[in-house]
């Protein structure tokens, strides 16, 4: 079985290549999403908001560092929106039996917001 922190790292390597089948794999199926955007409870809806919502709002994610705290890891990362500035983002993430359960997000979303 995978560590906490391979599960994470797969998560963002999937969000990075937009590969569903991996994203789908990290997930457990009643993984709970909060975000600063809104929420979702389970896979599919977590797999949806991501292929809807970030994926297209950001093509691109650079992970600046990962914290692990046994199931806990913590993800401070930067998403990269077409032609603005990069994001800051922290992703709180627990895992449990090789898959992510619960995930918490938090950003400033005012730079998305933005009028262009």
């Amino acid at each position: 079985m995978k560590s906490p922190a391979e599960v994470v790292k797969a998560y963002f390597d999937a969000w990075s290549t937009k590969d569903e089948s991996l994203l789908r794999s990290t997930l457990a199926p009643d993984v709970s999403f909060v975000g600063a955007l809104g929420a979702a409870e389970g896979a599919e809806a977590c797999v949806k908001g991501l292929l809807n919502g970030m994926w297209k709002v950001s093509p691109q994610v650079t992970v600046l560092h990962r914290f692990v705290d046994g199931d806990e890891v913590l993800t401070w990362f930067e998403i990269h929106p077409s032609e603005r500035q990069p994001v800051p983002v922290a992703n709180w993430s627990h895992v449990e039996n090789g898959r992510i359960t619960r995930i918490r997000v938090t950003f400033d979303p005012r730079p998305l917001l933005e009028k262009r």
